[in-house]
């Protein structure tokens, strides 16, 4: 089901309580993960970063139903940034 298919659609409620732990979870772990990522050469920084891109363009299309070539995103990408 799309978000947008409930029946509260636009009204947002949730539990603070649940949620910021989680969130608080997932902060500290994209720290981490930064910190790490700047010990990287500027090379594999930005590979890591064509590949993240490239996973979320063709995830967010699958959800729509799309299928895209992922070497034609990763191309795309590629020639559009760098």
């Amino acid at each position: 089901m799309y978000i947008y298919e409930q029946s509260n659609w636009p009204i947002f409620e949730w539990n603070s309580e649940k949620l910021l732990p989680l969130l608080s979870m997932v902060r500290n772990r994209q720290g981490k993960l930064i910190g790490k990522m700047g010990m990287l050469g500027f090379e594999l920084r930005s590979e890591a970063n064509l590949e993240i891109l490239t996973q979320e363009i063709i995830k967010s299309t699958e959800i729509e139903g799309e299928a895209l070539d992922k070497e034609q995103v990763r191309s795309s990408i590629a020639r559009n940034t760098y």
